[in-house]
């Protein structure tokens, strides 16, 4: 994501303005881990262990048979090869079509959207938002809806074009709040695909003014409270919703990522607070401007702000006039996303992930136990935060987040502090941690590590137990947790893909593991959720530029893996300059629909200016897509 301001990503403003080692534990922990196993044997005999549950790091685990790779394919589809376009391409015998893009209405009353102005602020409210991610499909009393996040604004097409992105006043800054947060739409089948039922009650927008209630062990703490909000129990919105969840008593998890740079401070004399620092909160923030207009993200007049974002937030999708609840039990962090299972005695347990290098995977179990029909209040608040470790004999356990852990006076300040809290009890760092999925077919979690391209050379000479200087590509982890139970506070871990470039790096740990080919091959996994077959869909969020290191890799793209064979295989293709991102399927599993962030040229409309949009797959024969 890139603003007219900085010309920064944020992941490099980040790195800019807060750096942080270049090397993460969790690199030093996988070169043990092959030293000490004698996994390097040779480069290739590294990706056939990685890509293999069983055969690699990972203990107790189903075997499987040396010729997985001859294994018959479970993938309905011939795969397709890279594009460099602006178009969206499918295999041969599905069809991809616009569900609905960015500005279109979802309200009789706003008009279509405008391409010289953006879009009047009094009306942002009333469409679908900008830059979409993560999503959910719930089922309804027959009814279709649609939960789906809208995570930024390029603020250089939603404000007039003679502004150059930069807010000019209070109506602008309102605009750009507006078109954020999360949509809530009801979608049905029409004459030619899926269609958004304008008008419908439950379309809803939420947004960095709606009210929320703050819920859990830090709702009501002296740091949770403001001027407007003496309680600490109310709050005003949600922002830079990336990754999403679902609970299993169906309502919609929207994660708070990158929320940072909404804030800034209009005197730069302003002391900052204690936590700032580690959270990447500064006096200039991203290029919003909130702050020159909006008092709320002036931390000089309103410092704890910030503590009252960077959680989960739960919405109900069925009810159009619920309040939606920010749940501390969850802890305060750059959330990725939420990913959600039950442990056998029926407590909830919820994975995350800190989307930032150097940060952490954090595991919530619940002390209360889940019925269906029965009370699920204070199920994501009253249990216990962990944070991962990860061991070099391919091992791991869950460190509790407590006072008596980290030090901290009261849980409410571990909860609000969590990263610190995290480093305090030895935490393993990570190649920023981001979408997690849980395979629903076994008691295992895989997360995407998305890359670390600021790591190279701190690890000295490249040889076999440091086989990757720099880990431009990504990789994917997996775990399983001992006893079969996601409560349980030890787990096996192993690799289950390294991604690569084998032709450019043929031989050679850079071309990835034994999965990874010239004909599949893909950077920066992103975004990754399993379908009711088990496969595994990966998303990816990397460098298009198909040059250098990154040559006949194309643009972003779509990819199903099975944890059975470690095959793997390219489905989609994105525009160029997109990220393929979020995923959900029809009730009755015959439509998929897929995000589209950040498209480059004027897809899909030819508009003249580029527009995020949810597209939507089917297969030509009406078969069942996942």
């Amino acid at each position: 994501m890139t603003d007219t301001k900085h010309n920064l990503s944020f992941d490099d403003w980040d790195e800019a303005n807060f750096p942080r080692p270049a090397e993460t534990e969790f690199d030093r922990v996988v070169e043990r881990a092959l030293s000490r196993r004698n996994f390097l044997g040779s480069v290739l005999a590294f990706g056939s262990g990685a890509a293999v549950m069983g055969t690699g790091l990972l203990k107790g685990s189903t075997a499987l048979a040396e010729g997985h790779a001859m294994a018959k394919s479970r993938f309905p589809f011939k795969p397709i090869g890279i594009a460099t376009d602006h178009e969206v391409h499918v295999p041969e015998g599905y069809t991809a079509k616009v569900l609905i893009r960015w500005g279109d209405p979802l309200f009789s009353e706003a008009d279509g959207y405008d391409v010289a102005e953006g879009g009047p602020a009094a009306m942002s409210d009333k469409v679908f938002g900008e830059n979409t991610d993560g999503m959910e499909l719930f089922s309804y009393q027959g009814h279709e809806i649609i939960a789906v996040n809208s995570e930024y604004t390029n603020n250089d097409v939603n404000l007039p074009a003679a502004q150059e992105g930069v807010p000019a006043n209070a109506d602008d800054v309102l605009k750009l709040q507006q078109l954020q947060g999360v949509t809530v739409m009801e979608v049905a089948p029409g004459a030619d695909g899926y269609e958004v039922v304008k008008d419908s009650p439950f379309n809803r927008r939420i947004h960095h003014n709606t009210p929320m209630t703050i819920a859990g062990p830090a709702a009501g703490h002296d740091l949770m409270k403001t001027e407007a909000d003496p309680t600490g129990t109310a709050s005003l919105g949600t922002m830079n919703n990336c990754g999403s969840g679902r609970t299993p008593w169906g309502t919609y998890l929207t994660c708070e990522e990158n929320f940072n740079g909404y804030f800034g401070s209009t005197d730069a004399d302003a002391p900052r607070p204690e936590g700032y620092d580690r959270y990447g909160i500064g006096a200039d923030g991203w290029g919003y401007d909130y702050h020159k207009h909006d008092a709320r993200f002036d931390y000089s007049k309103n410092p704890n702000e910030p503590h009252r974002v960077g959680w989960v937030v739960e919405i109900d999708p069925t009810d159009a006039s619920s309040t939606p609840v920010k749940h501390t039990g969850l802890g305060r962090f750059k959330h990725e996303n939420a990913a959600c299972a039950l442990a056998p005695d029926g407590r909830v347990v919820v994975y995350m992930g800190d989307d930032e290098r150097g940060e952490f995977m954090y595991k919530f179990v619940s002390n209360g136990t889940y019925a269906p029909g029965g009370s699920t209040e204070g199920l994501l608040d009253d249990g216990t935060l962990f944070a991962a470790s990860f061991n070099d004999d391919g091992t791991g356990e869950w460190l509790p987040l407590t006072p008596e852990s980290t030090g901290m006076a009261s849980l409410a300040e571990v909860l609000i502090f969590a990263r610190i809290g995290a480093t305090t009890v030895g935490a393993t760092t990570m190649d920023r941690p981001e979408w997690i999925a849980v395979n629903p077919h076994a008691i295992e979690a895989y997360c995407c590590l998305t890359n670390n391209s600021k790591r190279g050379g701190s690890a000295g000479e490249v040889n076999a137990p440091n086989p990757r200087e720099s880990n431009n590509y990504g990789q994917i982890v997996r775990w399983r947790p001992h006893d079969d139970d996601h409560a349980s506070n030890t787990f096996d871990w192993d690799l289950y893909v390294m991604a690569g470039n084998p032709d450019v790096y043929p031989n050679n740990p850079y071309g990835g593991s034994e999965n990874v080919t010239a004909g599949n091959m893909f950077n920066s996994p992103d975004g990754m959720m399993f379908d009711s077959n088990g496969l595994l869909w990966i998303q990816t969020d990397g460098d298009d530029s198909n040059e250098e290191d990154f040559a006949g890799m194309g643009n972003n793209q779509m990819l199903v893996g099975d944890p059975m064979t470690g095959e793997i295989a390219r489905f989609l293709t994105g525009p160029k300059g997109c990220e393929v991102t979020g995923l959900c399927w029809s009730a009755d599993r015959r439509t998929m629909f897929v995000g589209i962030q950040h498209p480059g040229g004027s897809w899909p409309d030819g508009s003249g200016l580029p527009r995020s949009a949810i597209i939507q797959v089917t297969r030509d024969d009406g078969a069942l897509i996942g």
